[in-house]
C-alpha cells in the first residue's frame, strides 16, 4: 500500500474488547467508547458487540456515536450552543453539564425531553505528573464544578454525577481520585441513578490491576444503588494500531536524519503537544542499536522532529518505519498543515487480508478552505 497509511489490527482490537467486555460482564458496569481518542466508524459495527454505546465532546461527535454505533449515546462539553442544543436534544441520550450556570440554562429543556442528565464534578485530586495539558484536576482547571462552587439545590434536577481525572493510568490512581470523590461528592450521589468515572483508564495494559478497578466498581454499586460507567478510549485501541511511513531522504547535520512521508506535527500531534516518543518497530533508543537516525516529518516546520531511534540495519530511501500504538488520538487529530495528505485508513481482518478502508486526495485539504 502506499504510504503513510493507519493499519487497524481486528485481532488485537477484539482482544482488547473481550477484556472490556468480561469487566462489564462480572461487575454489570457499563463499558462505552469516548470517540475523542478513537472514532473510526467503519469498525463501529464489530465495537458495539462488545460495548455499550459511544460518549462525546459534542454535537458532531454524538452524531457519528448514534449514526454509526447505537447503544446509548452520551455527550459532554464544557459549555453548550444554543443554536446545537436542540439537535443534541435529538441526539443524545445523556447530557453532562459542566457547571451550574449550564446545568439552570439547559437542564429543564433536557429534562423534558426525557434525557438524563448529569452534572461533571472536579474532586480536586490530581493524580498526574509532568504532562499538565491533559489534567483535568491542574490548578484553575475549567473542567468539572468543583465543591464550593456546587449549587446544592440542583442537586434534584440530576440523574447522575460525572468525574473525569485520569491519563493512561492504573486503577490505584483511580482508588486515590474516588476516595477523594467519596469525600466531596459521596453525600450527592445517594439517590441517584448512575455515576459516570470518566475515561483514562489504561484496562488493557498488561500490568493492569483488573481486580482493583472491579472493587471499586462494586463498592460504589452497593453503597449508592448506582449504574457505574467508564469510558475509556484508549483502552479499547491500545497497541491495536500502526501508522506505516517511508523514509523519502536521508540528510546529515551533526547526526543522520531520515525524513519520512509522516509528519509529528500532521500526523501525530501529541508528539510534540505532550511530548512523548512514539515506539517503532524493531527500534531502539539513541545508541543501542548499530544505526541511529532522526527520524523527521517533510513539512517546513523547523521542529517536525518524531525522535531518535537506532536500527540493527542502515536506513536508506524507499526503508518503511512501522509506528506502534497509533490507534489513539492520531487519526482525529490529523491536519493539513503545509497541505500535507492524511495517511490512508485500513483493516488487517482476522483471516490476515487487508482492506483500504478510506483515502484521502487534493480534494480533501481543498474542502477546508474557500
Amino acid at each position: 500500500m502506499r504510504t503513510p497509511y493507519f493499519l487497524i489490527d481486528e485481532k488485537r482490537l477484539i482482544h482488547n474488547l473481550e477484556i472490556l467486555k468480561e469487566i462489564q460482564e462480572d461487575t454489570g458496569c457499563k463499558i462505552l467508547l469516548a470517540q475523542k481518542a478513537f472514532s473510526m466508524f467503519s469498525v463501529y459495527p464489530l465495537i458495539r458487540k462488545y460495548l455499550a454505546g459511544t460518549t462525546a465532546s459534542g454535537l458532531y461527535e454524538a452524531r457519528l456515536g448514534k449514526e454509526f454505533f447505537g447503544g446509548e449515546t452520551h455527550v459532554y462539553a464544557p459549555a453548550y450552543r444554543e443554536d446545537e442544543f436542540e439537535e443534541i436534544l435529538n441526539t443524545a441520550d445523556d447530557i453532562i453539564f459542566n457547571s451550574p450556570s449550564q446545568l439552570r440554562k439547559y437542564g429543564e429543556r433536557a429534562k423534558r425531553a426525557g434525557k438524563s442528565i448529569g452534572l461533571r464534578v472536579n474532586p480536586e485530586c490530581s493524580t498526574q505528573e509532568g504532562h499538565e495539558i491533559y489534567d483535568p484536576c491542574g490548578p484553575g482547571s475549567r473542567l468539572g464544578t468543583v465543591l464550593s462552587e456546587l449549587d446544592e439545590e440542583l442537586l434534584p434536577m440530576l440523574d447522575g454525577l460525572h468525574f473525569h481525572t485520569l491519563c493512561e493510568q492504573n486503577s490505584d490512581d483511580l482508588e486515590t481520585t474516588v476516595k477523594a470523590f467519596e469525600e466531596k461528592f459521596g453525600a450527592c450521589l445517594r439517590g441517584m441513578g448512575w455515576l459516570n468515572m470518566g475515561g483514562g483508564h489504561h484496562i488493557t495494559r498488561k500490568d493492569y490491576d483488573i481486580q482493583r478497578l472491579k472493587r471499586i466498581i462494586r463498592h460504589f454499586q452497593e453503597t449508592y444503588d448506582v449504574t457505574v460507567y467508564l469510558e475509556p478510549g484508549e483502552a479499547v485501541v491500545l497497541n491495536a494500531g500502526f501508522l506505516v511511513s517511508e523514509v523519502l531522504e536521508i540528510v546529515h547535520n551533526g547526526i543522520d536524519i531520515a525524513i519520512l512521508d509522516t509528519s509529528a506535527a500532521c500526523h501525530m500531534p501529541d508528539v510534540l503537544e505532550m511530548p512523548y516518543r512514539p515506539p517503532v518497530q524493531n527500534s531502539g533508543m539513541d545508541g543501542e542499536k548499530s544505526y541511529t537516525y532522526r527520524l523527521a516529518g517533510p513539512t517546513c516546520l523547523a521542529g517536525d522532529i518524531i525522535g531518535d531511534y537506532s536500527f540493527d540495519e542502515p536506513l536508506k530511501a524507499g526503508s518503511r518505519i512501522v509506528f506502534e500504538d497509533m490507534a489513539n488520538y492520531k487519526m482525529i487529530k490529523n491536519n493539513k498543515f503545509n497541505g500535507m495528505r492524511l495517511p490512508d485508513i485500513a483493516v488487517c481482518h482476522e483471516n490476515g487480508e487487508i482492506q483500504l478502508v478510506k483515502s484521502f486526495g487534493y480534494e480533501d485539504f481543498k474542502c477546508r478552505l474557500s
